[in-house]
């Protein structure tokens, strides 16, 4: 688990807070190698930079992922983060995950795109559904990250619970590149997609999604409203059958205290330039400017300038 971020940015860069972030080099909390969120904010972070004018510019930081990047912002290690509708929820109210450090004070600056749950086996696995990975070796992300989060939740639904599998808690990449190698029999990643651990992937072996067995999937559907269905198809990773997924929409999320006109910057960047961010990533062309309007918490008051003044 990424309990710091000391180790990739040097401990004067962490003497920057939150509020005096203005004008000055903001960081952005993403997830591990082999995702969709590192990416994601490395493209945000080249169109910030060069377009948010001010002086702002942005630089993406490894984290543990959706789960810890609020905890993050919370610790002033980051200025600005990537994670998830309900985590986004949960970290307001200090609720799960956020128990022991209380509510945090974030507001969302910008819908993002969706990540699905790939649960995924080579082709030829006896693995089918989900209740088959019961005394399997599985690697299940960082132990931080939201692939995780979605693990436990979906678990009790299915009678089972962690302690019926082997995990592994390791980076999307390293996850993947296991499960290719035969060192675990599945590979979990809650990732946007295409993800850049599963393409990888596939370069060398064919990979399966497991399936949700028979009313499962409605079931955990109806269990969080946050969350929603998403079929993959077979040309995204070159599988046989497509796959149904489960899935959460992203958002970007800032402290309500990091003034908001540097937000306001930040968001016209993003927004004003979308056409820009989607040509460098893939991921960008599932953003809907629209769904910032209709996120689970209230938008950042910077974020709420850009779009009262559309």
């Amino acid at each position: 688990m990424f309990t710091s971020i000391k180790t990739f940015m040097g401990a004067a860069a962490l003497t920057v807070a939150a509020s005096t972030a203005s004008a000055e080099e903001l960081r952005i909390g993403t997830a591990s190698l082999g995702g969709a969120f590192y990416p994601m904010g490395q493209s945000i972070s080249n169109v910030v930079t060069k377009h948010a004018g001010n002086g702002i510019s942005m630089v993406p930081i490894v984290t543990g992922g959706s789960v810890q990047n609020p905890n993050l912002i919370a610790a002033g290690e980051v200025e600005i983060a990537i994670t998830n509708n309900n985590l986004a929820v949960l970290a307001v109210k200090g609720k799960g995950p956020y128990t022991k450090a209380g509510p945090i004070d974030i507001g969302a600056v910008a819908a993002l795109h969706p990540s699905v749950l790939h649960m995924m086996v080579l082709e030829d696995s006896d693995i089918q559904t989900f209740e088959d990975l019961a005394g399997k070796r599985v690697a299940v992300g960082p132990a931080g990250g939201g692939t995780l989060g979605f693990v436990n939740f979906l678990m009790p639904l299915h009678g089972m619970a962690i302690e019926d599998i082997t995990p592994s808690f390791v980076s999307y990449s390293d996850g993947f590149s296991q499960l290719t190698d035969g060192t675990v029999d599945a590979a979990l990643a809650l990732s946007g997609y295409p993800a850049g651990a599963v393409m990888q992937a596939t370069a060398g072996a064919k990979l399966r999604f497991i399936k949700f067995s028979d009313g499962k999937l409605d079931e955990a559907l109806e269990a969080n409203g946050a969350y929603l269905p998403v079929e993959i198809g077979t040309d995204v990773y070159g599988t046989a059958d497509s796959g149904m997924v489960i899935g959460v929409n992203n958002m970007l999320v800032a402290p309500n205290s990091l003034d908001a006109a540097t937000v306001q910057a930040v968001t016209a960047a993003i927004f004003d330039n979308l056409d820009e961010l989607k040509e460098e990533n893939a991921n960008a062309r599932q953003i809907d400017p629209a769904m910032s309007l209709k996120l689970a918490i209230p938008l950042h008051a910077g974020a709420q300038a850009y779009f009262d003044s559309k």
